[in-house]
Formats: structure tokens, C-alpha cells, sequence
């Protein structure tokens, strides 16, 4: 791979919370360790660039139906990931690129059938708030990851199909709210979450898993994170200072 190519995807869309920034970790963590990188923000209005790492993000019900429809009339989003593309998608992002998804009035939406999920509306208040997630196990099909830290804002019910599987286990918030406590899912070199923060910055083991896929698997070289670990220190001190439940485990 000469240059690393990641797409923001819509940020004038699906850019509400700040998701936009996971692209730019992305390229400044590729960055820091010599690898030549662009970072292209992609304008709904315009043809969706070949990339090696798509990006999306959160954004409004209406926006969100007309960057699902305009990811499905562009059709490089599913091209690129069939040909080894990697895709981060992050709440209304991770809705769209599942099998459907409502908008504000309860109808649901087709997505782009990337990600085997499935998401209803709510009938409960908003899932708001930190979160906490137990990454599952490699042994148990997981990625092994630490602790996944983050912000949660939806009304939206997310279920897992055959051939999806979740993040982890919810500890403490939401996750994806189909009441099996799970959080966010990944598929192939698809992975998607609800969580904002933006949530790569809060998590680089994520991130760096995200760039390992891109870059074809090698091992990548270790950079300072004191600062990010830091900040995820904080928030999971948080998050226990926020739950009154017995047995909520913190693990390193």
C-alpha cells in the first residue's frame, strides 16, 4: 500500500456528534508511526472516493435516510468493501449499514445489507449517557480488546443476525438495547458501534485494530498513549461513579 486512504463518509450528514474525528485519529495515529496517509472528508453532493478505511458517523433521522440512499445509488461503499475495504460505523452510520432502520416516525428503511443487524425504534425514552463495554474474548470468537468507553444517544433497537457478532457486554449504559446487553457489532472488516467520544479517541487499542485490517495485519509500532489512557481513566471512573451496581469490574 502506498498512501492510506480514509473517508470521512458524508460529514455534512452524518456528522452531529463529532464522529468526523475518528477519521482524523485514524490518519494521525497512521501518521505518527510513518505511514503515508490521506484523510478525505466526502461530501454528500459528490462520487464517494476509493478509500482503504470508510468512516461513518451520527446524524439526524432525515439526514440519515438520505446518506443511506445516496450510499446505495453511489455503490462504492459496498465495491470497496468487497474488494477489502475496512468500514467504522458509528450510530446512524451503524444503522445504515445494517439491513434496516427507522426514521423518527417509526417507518423503516432499507440499508445497505453490509452489516447482518437490525434496528427498530424505540418505544422507551432515548438510551443517553456513558458506557462501559467488556470486549468479548478471542477465544470466544471476540477481539480481545480492553475496556470500550464511550457516549451513547439514540432511540434506536439494535439486533444481531447469524452472521454478525457483538462487540461485548455492556457493564454499565445501554449498548445496543435489544435487551441481551450487547454493544455495537462487527462482521468481516465491518465493525460498527452507538458509541460516540469521539470514540477512537477515548479507545486506541480500537483504533489501531481498525488500522492493522487496513494496513493488511502486520504489526503496527507502539506510540505514547498516556494521554488516552488517561482520558479513559477518568471516563471509567466515571461510569462507576455513575452505577450503583454490585459488581461492576473494571479491567485495565
Amino acid at each position: 500500500m502506498v498512501t492510506l486512504r480514509i473517508v470521512a463518509v458524508y460529514p455534512d450528514l452524518l456528522g452531529t456528534y463529532g464522529d468526523t474525528g475518528n477519521a482524523e485519529i485514524l490518519g494521525r495515529r497512521a501518521s505518527w508511526r510513518g505511514i503515508d496517509v490521506d484523510v478525505l472528508h466526502a461530501s454528500s453532493a459528490d462520487p464517494l472516493p476509493r478509500g482503504d478505511l470508510y468512516c461513518l458517523g451520527g446524524g439526524e433521522d432525515g439526514p440519515q435516510v438520505l446518506a443511506a440512499q445516496r450510499l446505495k445509488d453511489d455503490g462504492t461503499l459496498r465495491s470497496a468493501l468487497e474488494e477489502g475495504a475496512v468500514v467504522f460505523a458509528v450510530c446512524a452510520g451503524f444503522q445504515i449499514v445494517g439491513n434496516s432502520f427507522p426514521d423518527a416516525q417509526g417507518t423503516l428503511h432499507n440499508g445497505l445489507g453490509l452489516l447482518d443487524v437490525a434496528t427498530r425504534k424505540g418505544t422507551g425514552s432515548r438510551c443517553v449517557g456513558e458506557v462501559v463495554v467488556e470486549f468479548d474474548a478471542l477465544e470466544h470468537g471476540g477481539l480481545g480488546l480492553p475496556l470500550l468507553t464511550g457516549f451513547e444517544n439514540h432511540a434506536g433497537l439494535t439486533t444481531l443476525g447469524p452472521s454478525a457478532r457483538r462487540l461485548g457486554q455492556v457493564r454499565h449504559g445501554t449498548g445496543n438495547g435489544g435487551g441481551d446487553s450487547s454493544e455495537g457489532a462487527f462482521q468481516d472488516r465491518i465493525l460498527g458501534t452507538y458509541l460516540h467520544g469521539p470514540v477512537l479517541a477515548r479507545n486506541p487499542a480500537l483504533a489501531d485494530l481498525l488500522l492493522t485490517w487496513a494496513t493488511g495485519g502486520g504489526e503496527l509500532q507502539e506510540l505514547d498513549d498516556s494521554r488516552e489512557i488517561a482520558l479513559r481513566e477518568e471516563r471509567l471512573l466515571s461510569a462507576t461513579r455513575a452505577t450503583n451496581r454490585e459488581g461492576f469490574a473494571r479491567k485495565p
